[in-house]
């Protein structure tokens, strides 16, 4: 690897937290970079907490989320992409689809953040630019990037289409939304119109020539959630958006799809 500036230390604490009521809070990692910044989504039930996605896994999300937990929780992999499940190994209770069940739980440990080789990733958009490290400050000051690794988690619930998640005063229903990855999920609440999409939609490029992604089933997805009555998404990355951008994005990527374009693959991934 060539020789790079030291990073600094993070000021601070390493999560972000902020509430957007109705029990719900989005964590972030500021000092991680756009590409591998997924947003990790605190859901509080009555009797089940979710946490939605887990990060880098740089530091300890369960610690410092401790705060918001009720007495249960769960972590629930939208996929198992390795910048949304670096922390489910901390937790008791591990969720995702059945078809990505067995990456998370045999997770491959070789590869860490010092050899993540980002400059293979061509994703011209302004916020996602790579060719760095991963990383713009550490934890600690002595954290070692080398010592970073996808750890395996014990997958308790293997989730398919049509499931009931029940917080107790919520229910979410789980959607397969394959394309971006075979066992990409999101979580819809119809009370709420309320979705919880992964990456199969944000307001952000969407990757869909990894090696396991399918632009077909990418496209029956989209189709889907322009069908949805959506009235908030929560996504994988970036902000949060309402029916009519998710409506500009469907028809953005089916247009783009159409035309035979699409995004370089991305060897950062899985």
């Amino acid at each position: 690897m060539p020789a790079t500036t030291p990073l600094p230390t993070a000021p601070g604490d390493w999560f972000t937290f902020r509430s957007l009521g109705e029990g719900i809070t989005l964590i972030t990692e500021p000092h991680v970079i756009p590409l591998l910044r997924c947003n990790i989504w605190h859901i509080r039930g009555r009797g089940l907490d979710l946490m939605v996605d887990t990060g880098l896994g740089v530091s300890s999300l369960h610690a410092a989320s401790r705060h918001l937990f009720g007495q249960r929780v769960a972590a629930l992999a939208t996929h198992v992409h390795l910048d949304h499940v670096g922390g489910h190994h901390e937790f008791e209770e591990c969720w995702c689809h059945r078809l990505e069940a067995d990456a998370l739980a045999h997770a491959d440990p070789d590869g860490t953040l010092a050899d993540l080789d980002l400059n293979e990733v061509n994703i011209e958009v302004p916020g996602y630019t790579t060719g760095g490290p991963a990383l713009t400050a550490l934890p600690t000051p002595d954290y070692d990037l080398s010592a970073w690794e996808v750890r395996q988690a014990t997958v308790t619930r293997r989730l398919d289409e049509g499931d009931v998640i029940d917080l107790g005063n919520r229910h979410f229903e789980v959607l397969h939304l394959p394309g971006h990855s075979p066992g990409s999920i999101g979580l819809w609440e119809a009370k709420t119109a309320t979705l919880f999409s992964g990456d199969a939609i944000y307001d952000g490029p969407l990757i869909d020539d990894l090696h396991h992604s399918d632009r077909v089933a990418y496209a029956r997805t989209m189709e889907r959630l322009l069908a949805l009555p959506v009235s908030v998404v929560h996504a994988g990355h970036d902000p949060s958006f309402g029916r009519a951008r998710l409506r500009e994005l469907v028809r953005a990527y089916l247009d783009r799809n159409d035309a035979g374009l699409g995004l370089r693959k991305a060897s950062v991934w899985r």
